[in-house]
């Protein structure tokens, strides 16, 4: 048996299974204070045990919405499972926000923007009617949604890792579209291990606000400059 403990507001790594089914044991008050990936399934509420086995080769990842410390016992080693995405993977190094003069003379940015917001992670252009975000590698924005606002996204580079809702879509291809509806979840995960920016174009219904965003899961919260 294999034990990981996670601290509140925490998530595991997102894994890929071995060959066995997984089989996943937490303590059953907290099974409406987690959310999981099993999968192609983002489930935040109703959580069964049957929903915390893994069947071969699916992808999984445990994110702790409780006021404590997350013990969680696999009935197999895991160590060999192949991590898809760690959130936690520059924690301790320095963060910088990305240059954006620098970054436009290496983009191929185009020109109108009205404002940009640069982020050690990702950085955003601003033009009138949508934005360019740019995802550096083996990172992504927090799962998050809206009150005020729609989005539609385009992905136009790399294959990311998208929640929509309470699916998720892995190694998306260019040129697919996503509608993500008022109140709906959504993220987007850039798994690329060589240093490839994801690309994504956003246009957006209702009122943009910066504000108008609650973050159910934010792993770039516990990073410092």
């Amino acid at each position: 048996m294999h034990i990981e403990k996670i601290s509140q507001e925490k998530g595991t790594l997102l894994r890929k299974n071995g060959p066995t089914i997984l089989k996943i044991s937490i303590n059953k008050e907290l099974l409406n204070k987690i959310y999981l990936i099993n999968n192609i399934e983002f489930l935040t509420e109703n959580i069964s045990l049957k929903k915390l086995e893994i069947a071969p080769n699916h992808y999984y990842m445990i994110i702790n919405k409780s006021n404590s410390p997350l013990e969680i016992d696999y009935n197999l080693d895991i160590s060999n499972h192949e991590i898809v995405y760690d959130p936690y993977k520059y924690e301790d190094s320095k963060k910088e926000d990305i240059n954006p003069q620098k970054f436009m003379e290496e983009h191929n940015i185009p020109s109108g923007y009205i404002d940009f917001l640069s982020k050690w992670y990702s950085i955003k252009f601003t033009y009138l009617d949508y934005n360019l975000i740019y995802i550096k590698s083996n990172l992504g924005i927090s799962i998050q949604t809206h009150k005020k606002r729609s989005e539609q996204w385009e992905i136009l580079e790399g294959k990311p890792i998208i929640i929509n809702g309470n699916k998720v879509h892995y190694f998306v291809e260019s040129g697919t579209f996503f509608e993500h509806t008022f109140g709906t979840y959504h993220t987007i995960i850039n798994p690329n291990k060589n240093d490839e920016f994801t690309v994504l174009k956003e246009n957006w219904s209702g009122e943009f606000d910066e504000e108008d965003i609650e973050r159910v899961f934010n792993p770039n919260s516990f990073y410092s400059k």
